[in-house]
């Protein structure tokens, strides 16, 4: 499967999926005008392969400095499916990358993170740039 990278844009974040390493990241704002149109086709490549993995690793690093709640809708989707991937054997890490000082952000990971039940997810505070 074809690696998948997209460079941040104003509205939309960076995608990059490393396919062959199992290593995603989403970087960025996310407040794209169509959320639909912007994440579906790569999240159907993610389900694609997450549905093929037996034993794997992945890693899955969201650095987000802001996100609308549409994008929130994909995001809850992408948790749902790594825990399922975790459930059927993976070992699935999810980075929940924010800014020091962004209070905002740590709280909204803590509330993803309740959600989960299979993943580790890992709160990382990065100093403020």
């Amino acid at each position: 499967m074809e690696n998948i990278k997209i460079e941040a844009s104003d509205r939309s974040p960076e995608v990059d999926f490393d396919f062959d390493k199992n290593v995603y990241a989403l970087r960025g704002e996310s407040y794209p005008e169509d959320v639909t149109a912007f994440f579906g086709p790569v999240i159907g490549k993610l389900e694609e392969r997450l549905g093929s993995l037996k034993g794997a690793e992945v890693q899955f690093d969201f650095e987000l400095v802001y996100f609308n709640s549409s994008s929130a809708k994909v995001l809850m989707g992408l948790f749902d499916m790594l825990d399922e991937t975790a459930a059927e054997g993976n070992a699935v890490v999810i980075n929940w990358i924010y800014d020091e000082e962004d209070d905002n952000m740590e709280e909204l990971g803590e509330e993803f993170a309740e959600d989960l039940e299979n993943v580790q997810f890992v709160m990382k505070k990065m100093a403020p740039s």
